[in-house]
């Protein structure tokens, strides 16, 4: 239970941490995938080159 106690409030960083954690993922993810969309936008498909 010390341990406990010594985690919960240690001036704001946890908060910080359990808030900011998951906005980075996520940030991360859209990065990502924006970045695959691109690349795939960039490449002809073989079905643009049958037209």
């Amino acid at each position: 239970m010390g341990t406990l106690a010594i985690l919960a409030h240690q001036g704001g960083w946890d908060e910080v941490l359990l808030v900011g954690g998951p906005m980075f993922v996520i940030a991360g993810l859209l990065v990502l995938a924006k970045r695959r969309v691109d690349a795939k936008a960039e490449t002809p498909s073989k079905s643009d080159a049958d037209h």
